[in-house]
C-alpha cells in the first residue's frame, strides 16, 4: 500500500474511530430528551449546545474545503447555539444525522485522490486539506470528550 493511500485511510478512520476515546455516535446515543437541554452546575452548555457546535463547526470546516464561496461566520455568535435546549426531539436527531452526515463528506474527502492533502485551499488564507481534516477529528474529539463529561455529571453515563 502507498504511503499516500495508508494516510488518506488513517485520515477517514480518525474522523470517526474510538482508538483512544468515546466515539461522537455513542456519546450522543440514547440520551433522555428530558436531559439533552440541561446544563450541569457549574458549566456553561448542554449536551443540545454541544452537539450543535460539533456539527455547526465540522460543517463550516467541509464548506470552507469544497464551497469557492464560502463565507466566514461569526465567532461565537454563529458557532454556538444559545438556547441550551433543542426546539424539539426531531431537531436533536437531525443534528446527529447532519453531523454524520458531514463526517463522512469529510471522511470522502480525505480518501478521494481528487484530493491534493498538501495544497492549499485556493479561497483560504495559507490552509491545507490535511490540516482542515486534522482540525475536524481534533475539534470533535475534544467536544465528544465534553459531552460525555456532561453526560456524567447529568447521571447519564454508564460507559
Amino acid at each position: 500500500m502507498s504511503t499516500d493511500k495508508s494516510v488518506r485511510e488513517q485520515l477517514a478512520r480518525l474522523l470517526a474511530w474510538e482508538d483512544a476515546h468515546v466515539s461522537f455516535d455513542a456519546a450522543v446515543a440514547d440520551l433522555d430528551p428530558g436531559l439533552r437541554g440541561v446544563q450541569p452546575a457549574g458549566l456553561p452548555y448542554s449536551p443540545w449546545q454541544l452537539l450543535e457546535h460539533l456539527r455547526i463547526s465540522q460543517q463550516d470546516i467541509l464548506e470552507f474545503c469544497t464551497n469557492p464561496r464560502y463565507r466566514e461566520r461569526k465567532w461565537p455568535d454563529e458557532y454556538w447555539p444559545r438556547d441550551p435546549a433543542p426546539p424539539s426531539e426531531q431537531a436533536w436527531d437531525a443534528g446527529v444525522r447532519a453531523f454524520q452526515h458531514d463526517r463522512e463528506a469529510l471522511r470522502q474527502l480525505a480518501l478521494s485522490d481528487e484530493t491534493r492533502l498538501e495544497a492549499t485551499i485556493p479561497h483560504g488564507t495559507g490552509q491545507t486539506y490535511l490540516r482542515e481534516l486534522l482540525l475536524a477529528a481534533d475539534h470533535a474529539a475534544y467536544h465528544v470528550g465534553q459531552i460525555v463529561v456532561v453526560r456524567r455529571l447529568l447521571g447519564a453515563w454508564a460507559g
